[in-house]
């Protein structure tokens, strides 16, 4: 599966705009997502990064914009292909093990246990394959998240601050599939606001402040020489207003 192309790319976005009440929220935003890397969405609080998130989605639908995947406007085969994690852990009220094989059992009809048991022992929950899944701790939750988003092979995989508040041991091993299911030909569009994981992780940054995107380009040149003002602000470490 390494170096498989991804059908569902290049994402283009043409002049994205998102109005609540009277606030804009996102104003003219266009893009390319390409097929390689990892895309990590980047900005301060409240600038909008989860809103675009849900766009790309198709969570969230703005009526002025356009979102096509391989040029091909999203529908319903297109989201099958798609899977995302939240920031806060989503579980059904049953095993671990159940709340794979359903969303198993969803996208293909067919729930195999060989292929379950693996997703599990990758993220380090096969030796509780049977707890209820409400009762786990934070970290355990959010990593049977990601399993079940990768235990159908998505062709993209949103992530919205999949990894934050929990603990070091859980962070590390989302990071390390993150990187792993993009080897094998995943797209992974990744929302964060935490530096020093975007730094771990990048390939390119979207940088988003007040519901714009200030910049779009490598992760290299946008740590050493960020081109907008705000960008500047924001790896300095200090607050853009």
């Amino acid at each position: 599966m390494v170096g498989e192309k991804n059908t569902l790319m290049p994402i283009k976005v043409k002049k994205l705009n998102f109005e609540k009440g009277h606030r804009k929220l996102l104003s003219d935003i266009s893009c390319e997502i390409k097929a390689q890397g990892i895309t990590i969405i980047l900005g301060p609080n409240g600038a909008g990064k989860t809103l675009f998130l849900k766009c790309l989605h198709g969570l969230i639908n703005s009526s002025t914009c356009e979102i096509t995947f391989a040029n091909k406007t999203l529908n319903t085969n297109i989201r099958k292909q798609q899977s995302m994690v939240f920031q806060s852990p989503i579980l059904l009220r049953r095993s671990v093990f159940k709340n794979i094989s359903f969303a198993l059992q969803q996208r293909t009809k067919i729930i195999n246990k060989e292929k379950i048991l693996k997703v599990l022992k990758r993220v380090d929950l096969l030796n509780l394959v049977n707890e209820n899944a409400i009762l786990l701790s934070g970290g355990e939750k959010q990593r049977l998240c990601l399993a079940r988003a990768i235990v159908t092979l998505p062709k993209v995989l949103f992530l919205d601050e999949a990894t934050s508040n929990l603990d070091p041991y859980s962070i590390q091993i989302i990071e390390k599939i993150i990187k792993e299911v993009n080897r094998k030909g995943t797209k992974v569009i990744a929302v964060t606001h935490d530096l020093l994981q975007a730094k771990r992780l990048a390939d390119d940054i979207i940088f988003i402040n007040k519901g714009k995107m200030s910049e779009f380009t490598n992760a290299k040149i946008f740590f050493s020489k960020p081109k907008s003002r705000e960008g500047k602000l924001f790896i300095a470490g200090k607050l853009v207003v």
